[in-house]
């Protein structure tokens, strides 16, 4: 197994710089807006988001929440180990605003699409959008394209993309991995 570094630490953070820019020129003062990070590991990307929105750019009051999708997944039923959810903290209505959705990479589309049938629990927002570190092309299963992406990735078949963060792996990278 071979892996190729596609993203070192330092273009990781020009990207999330960029995001946030494109997010602050589309979302303005954040006030009808709140960021949804995607459990497992969009969760990560979304507080790195709202903490360069808040600091860099002095954006307050950013609603900032996490969503797990496990068991609105259409596979859910299909493995033979058991699952493990993580936690939704969606401490905020949803009602009428601008969802923004953050997964670190976005593959078949499955885990959005099991994303939007999970936020209607919460209320019907206004609009939604998809922002993703990672597009991988080619790879949908599902008519599903991001708002934003850090950087598009062409990936066959039997690679693999990994996203590493420094609060879980001790390490801001991401590489593509040969199986």
């Amino acid at each position: 197994m071979s892996q190729k570094v596609l993203l070192n630490a330092k273009a990781i953070n020009i990207i999330l710089h960029r995001l946030a820019c494109q997010l602050i020129e589309r979302h303005h003062d954040f006030s009808n807006t709140v960021l949804i990070g995607l459990q497992p590991r969009g969760v990560f990307l979304a507080s790195r988001l709202a903490k360069i929105l808040t600091e860099d750019y002095k954006i307050k009051d950013i609603k900032l929440g996490q969503l797990d999708i496990t068991f609105y997944r259409d596979d859910f039923r299909r493995s033979d180990k058991p699952l493990e959810a993580n936690a939704t903290k969606i401490n905020f209505l949803v009602e009428d605003k601008n969802v923004v959705f953050v997964d670190d990479v976005l593959y078949t589309g499955r885990s959005i699409r099991s994303a939007l049938t999970a936020i209607q629990s919460f209320g019907r927002p206004k609009e939604i959008e998809l922002l993703a570190l990672i597009d991988r092309r080619f790879s949908r299963h599902l008519p599903i394209q991001p708002d934003y992406r850090g950087r598009q990735v062409d990936v066959i078949n039997n690679e693999k993309v990994k996203v590493n963060w420094t609060e879980q792996d001790g390490e801001d990278a991401v590489y593509l991995i040969e199986k």
